[in-house]
């Protein structure tokens, strides 16, 4: 079955969105983590704009390719595969069943990681640290699973062109 134009249209935009956001992401863990990242560190954040930034820029750019990764590309990916959408649950689910993410319950791990990375981690560096040595951790795991479905969309949008 082939996707109407507004799913086409649509993911097309989300790979192009996406494949950024995996190069920004990887390229700021980077930055952040080319070094261990410890307390002594995080105490740092205060005195030192760059690395001020660099830890904001590394927090936003998580939550973002794993929002439009969960929120905007896997529903969108679901519909070009007539696929029913449900409950973002649900999606997780599917998303899994189809190998897009390793699991569901990592997925909500790195959603709650990533909530508290956004709106906890000024006051504790000892959470701050903890919190971004697990989204380290996890960085991997979120490109994978941005990569897969891109995999699956590309092949989506190769059909839609060869039909």
């Amino acid at each position: 079955m082939k996707p109407d134009t507004t799913i086409v249209t649509r993911l097309q935009f989300l790979v192009r969105v996406t494949e950024k956001e995996c190069r920004h992401l990887l390229d700021t863990d980077q930055r952040l983590f080319s070094a261990p990242f410890s307390v002594e560190v995080a105490q740092q954040i205060d005195a030192n704009p760059i690395l001020a930034e660099r830890l904001d820029a590394f927090v936003s750019r998580f939550g973002r390719l794993q929002d439009t990764v969960g929120d905007k590309l896997l529903p969108t990916l679901l519909s070009a595969l007539a696929e029913t959408l449900g409950p973002a649950i649900d999606n997780l689910d599917k998303a899994e069943k189809f190998g897009f993410i390793d699991s569901v319950d990592v997925w909500m791990e790195m959603r709650k990681l990533r909530n508290q990375m956004v709106h906890e981690y000024i006051e504790d560096f000892g959470q701050l640290t903890s919190a971004l040595q697990t989204g380290h951790a996890h960085v991997p795991q979120l490109v994978s699973a941005a990569r897969q479905m891109l995999i699956q969309a590309e092949k989506i949008l190769a059909s839609d062109t060869s039909a």
